[in-house]
């Protein structure tokens, strides 16, 4: 099943949504005519993994919180989505748990304190894993993009980090920056 090129801006996942709308993803692919949903496979403490830790600034095999999803567009799966929490933020939160969070995980990191202000993204292309492969069914040449993100606070300090994996021939990301 082909579920088209899909464009995709990370503003809308990185600031609080809408009063009233708690489902970025699903408003998203909504907007476009087709029906997007998530399933959070994992959550809880993990050993910070080396480039998580980068990420977040602590120590590699440090505890950090996960929250890991399968995105979906048309029952499809198009996206493996790992974000990680420093624990002394997400520990004993909602973010620990498999729970739909009102109001989103940027919304929570808010209540609790943690506003981001900047983010940094990187894209790489590469050849997915095994794992990668089936969960997203994707043919055995079928490149993937990784998307890395963090998210920092006023102080600079690291709140969250996303490791986004997707088929590279469904997407699109486009940036757009003001200059001046």
């Amino acid at each position: 099943m082909s579920v088209g090129e899909w464009v995709s801006s990370s503003m809308p996942y990185v600031t609080a949504p809408e009063p009233g709308r708690t489902d970025v993803w699903g408003a998203e692919t909504a907007a476009r005519g087709r029906r997007g949903g998530q399933r959070i496979v994992h959550a809880g403490e993990v050993a910070a993994p080396a480039e998580v830790a980068g990420l977040l600034d602590v120590v590699q095999g440090e505890a950090v919180v996960v929250r890991r999803r399968v995105m979906y567009m048309d029952d499809h799966p198009c996206e493996l989505t790992d974000t990680y929490y420093p624990a002394r933020i997400a520990r004993g939160t909602r973010l620990a748990g498999t729970a739909k969070i009102p109001g989103g995980a940027v919304t929570l990191l808010g209540e609790l304190g943690h506003v981001g202000v900047l983010v940094r993204e990187d894209v790489t292309a590469r050849m997915p894993s095994p794992e990668e492969r089936e969960a997203l069914r994707t043919e055995p040449d079928e490149p993937v993009l990784r998307l890395a993100r963090v998210t920092l606070d006023a102080d600079g300090r690291p709140i969250q980090a996303d490791m986004m994996t997707m088929p590279a021939r469904l997407q699109r990301l486009r940036y757009e920056m003001r200059i001046g």
